[in-house]
């Protein structure tokens, strides 16, 4: 029991400490945020803040011109502001100078020092402050009036999104926790409702019995407890070190605080002491019953009300979906939604004794079968012990479904609008074997060059101009919806219906585009053509509105127009997104690439919440695991006494066998279909609430029954290790 509770300690007090982590993160981005002002006045220190995309990470840098005032003001984590040509980085800056020096180009001037961690958000950070002078940031630094922000402003996790995280732990770990921290506080409860039994035969009173019951529940509860804080510890030390994708901490950041001492040092024992108190009810009201093992009472129905409750709150929202208003998260919504589901799971639980004892009774008078008969007889004598050991299981079906709804629901707010995503990156700043590593990176469907016609600023203002696109006709499909009518090798006229057209730029006008390789004053003069291709372009993208297309055999090999960019599709899948960006800086670590339409701290945040969200799911599948491999050996345990004397009586081992298999397996089957539905009705309640463009997710349900049938055959297989290879006459010997 005390073993079984630590683990359960341990999952509680990392859900309980994620918040808290997350929270720590935002408090040192907002203490380090400069308090800055566009009102410059003599000697004040400059500050220009820079933060760029670095494969799929943000690449924060921090110029800093000192002056004779807030000169000795410097920011968290360092000592003093950097001098000209002082560089202050973090530690995986530091690494990745020494790794990849070409990333020196970024951070002009020698290292001077580290970043401490009170002025990082999290070790993995890129961040550094880089001294210069006044004449380099002059024209968009701002004046340092002093550092730190009640607020971060761009916080780990957005406040709406942790509502669902939160929300998603709760079901996925909190719910499972409760239930297997129950199954520990049962453990040996036949042995001990004898015990108790006896004690009160004896002439000890109820409260006296009650109060022995206690201790002992009590006393190991709170050992398992404090056990299993230690082990937090422990992990906690070893997860800082090794950290998890997207999501990294210092070990401050996870220390145990107060709160969740308490919680787990005074919940877990109260718990154990609630369950153990009525487990040994009918020991202590009624011993006799207990050792003649009397006719056994039908479980309560009380657990199948929960459900019906549950279950109408959640059908209600369901419905909603088919109507022109479906239900929404805001109000009280907010609050009876989770509590519909939350019930919907806890009355499944408690329901599954009363549905294992009512079909256990009628096969068991129905059947002509010698094992189905023996399994059934049991169920129906101890529904509650058989249910003990698949409840773990059932929850983990029944969270898996609305984890599933969760993803999905993350997946709808996140997912750009565009099926592909474009990267720009100034061509002025890559070489010609650049430009051919990065078209042939992985994921990278397609590329091509974007450039705008020039302007005489001393021109008419209605001077023509338009933007081109350089690319052959089947890199121009892959950049866009649709195409029609393009011709290879033709210089042809683009016409979007959705996007506007240059300024007064008609068939035959000519359009100039700059040339700096072609000399001084040099131009690149293309002539607008009648023939024309219709598209259709993504939005974003970054040929939208493009008005000519240009065939790279038009343009000089070495042309570099000016202001033109380097063009990359590829999907816009969060991985392939981090791929290719990770590419990108791989290739060329110092140039300035733009993800069309993506925020690099977005990104960030998807792989923290897709991080929280794996671990809730990996910690419900530790959980239910434990809770099946502690309920059968206990289980095993208990029933060592009738599996000897029922083997003595001539049964075969492999007919025993079966009967413990049938025992769990029909059962578990039962609950297995309940969960399964269940928690569709309540992934959809929850999509529908989110406000996703999906209500009814089918995609699912093969993943969700192949599943239930592997912890099905998992629990088979568990149960035969429940009658042993020896018969020891002993253990029925007193009996």
């Amino acid at each position: 029991m005390a073993v079984g509770g630590s683990l359960g300690v341990c999952c509680l007090a990392l859900v309980l400490t994620v918040p808290q982590i997350l929270d720590a993160h935002d408090g040192r981005d907002a203490a380090r945020q400069p308090r800055t002002t566009s009102a410059r006045t003599a000697g004040s220190t400059l500050l220009l803040q820079r933060t760029d995309p670095y494969g799929s990470k943000a690449f924060t840098r921090v110029f800093v011109a000192k002056g004779t005032k807030n000169a000795d003001d410097a920011p968290p984590g360092l000592t003093q502001l950097p001098g000209p040509g002082e560089v202050f980085v973090s530690p995986r800056v530091h690494d990745l100078l020494r790794d990849r020096p070409a990333v020196k180009g970024l951070l002009p001037g020698h290292e001077k020092g580290l970043i401490g961690a009170r002025g990082l958000a999290h070790p993995d950070e890129l961040f550094a402050y880089v001294g210069t002078t006044r004449d380099r940031i002059a024209g968009e630094g701002r004046a340092l009036k002093g550092w730190g922000y009640s607020y971060a402003p761009f916080p780990a996790v957005e406040p709406s999104t942790l509502t669902y995280i939160r929300f998603a732990l709760g079901s996925l770990v909190l719910l499972p926790l409760g239930i297997f921290l129950s199954v520990c506080a049962r453990l040996s409860a036949a042995s001990r409702n004898r015990r108790l039994a006896s004690l009160r035969l004896l002439g000890l009173s109820t409260k006296g019995t009650q109060r022995v019951n206690a201790a002992e529940t009590v006393m190991a509860a709170l050992f398992g407890a404090v056990l299993g804080l230690g082990e937090y510890e422990v992990l906690n030390q070893v997860m800082t070190r090794t950290g998890l994708p997207g999501l990294r901490w210092y070990p401050a950041d996870g220390a145990l605080s107060a709160t969740t001492v308490a919680i787990c040092l005074i919940g877990c024992p109260l718990l154990a002491w609630y369950v153990g108190r009525a487990s040994a009810r009918d020991a202590t009201a009624n011993p006799l019953a207990v050792r003649r093992t009397a006719t056994p009472r039908r479980p309560d129905k009380w657990g199948g009300l929960l459900l019906v409750t549950g279950l109408g709150i959640v059908a209600g929202y369901c419905a909603t979906g088919f109507t022109d208003h479906p239900a929404d998260s805001l109000g009280p919504n907010a609050l009876l939604m989770p509590a519909g589901i939350l019930l919907t799971g806890l009355g499944l639980v408690l329901t599954l004794p009363l549905i294992s004892y009512s079909l256990a009774r009628r096969l068991a008078r129905t059947t002509q079968s010698l094992t189905l008969n023996l399994a059934m007889r049991r169920n129906e004598v101890e529904p509650g012990s058989t249910m003990r050991v698949v409840t773990g299981l059932v929850l983990l079906v029944f969270s898996a479904s609305l984890a599933q709804g969760v993803l999905i629901q993350l997946e709808q707010v996140t997912r750009p609008s565009s099926p592909v995503q474009d990267y720009s990156i100034p061509l002025s700043t890559l070489t010609a074997r650049q430009q051919h590593d990065l078209a042939a990176l992985p994921g990278v469907r397609a590329h091509a060059v974007t450039m705008e016609s020039w302007t005489d600023p001393d021109g008419s203002a209605d001077q023509p101009w338009a933007s081109a696109v350089v690319a052959t006709c089947g890199q121009l499909a892959k950049l866009v919806k649709h195409s029609e009518g393009c011709v290879d090798g033709k210089v042809m006229r683009l016409s979007d219906p959705n996007a506007g057209t240059g300024q007064g730029a008609r068939p035959g006008d000519t359009l100039p585009f700059g040339n700096p390789k072609g000399g001084p004053g040099k131009t690149l003069s293309i002539e607008v053509p009648h023939d024309t291709i219709t598209y259709s372009a993504y939005d974003p993208s970054a040929v939208h509105g493009a008005d000519v297309l240009v065939p790279p055999s038009a343009l000089p090999a070495a042309a570099r127009p000016e202001g033109a960019r380097y063009v990359l599709t590829g999907s816009s899948d969060h991985d392939q997104v981090r791929k290719v960006l990770d590419g990108v800086a791989a290739v060329a670590p110092t140039i300035e690439v733009e993800p069309i339409g993506v925020n690099i701290e977005g990104l960030q945040q998807i792989a923290v919440l897709e991080t929280l969200l794996a671990v809730g799911m990996v910690m419900g599948l530790v959980i239910g695991t434990a809770a099946f491999v502690v309920s059968v050996t206990d289980r095993a345990v208990e029933r060592r006494a009738q599996v000897t004397a029922v083997t003595l009586i001539g049964a075969r081992a492999r007919t025993m066998r079966a009967v413990q298999c049938v025992q769990v397996v029909l059962p578990l089957s039962i609950g297995l279909v309940l969960a399964l539905a269940t928690g569709k009705l309540a992934e959809s309640c929850y999509l529908v609430t989110g406000g996703s463009a999906v209500y009814w997710d089918s995609a699912g349900v093969p993943v969700l029954a192949v599943a239930a049938v592997g912890v099905a055959v998992v629990a088979a297989i568990g149960t035969l290790p429940l009658v042993g290879r020896r018969i020891d006459p002993e253990l029925i010997r007193r009996d």
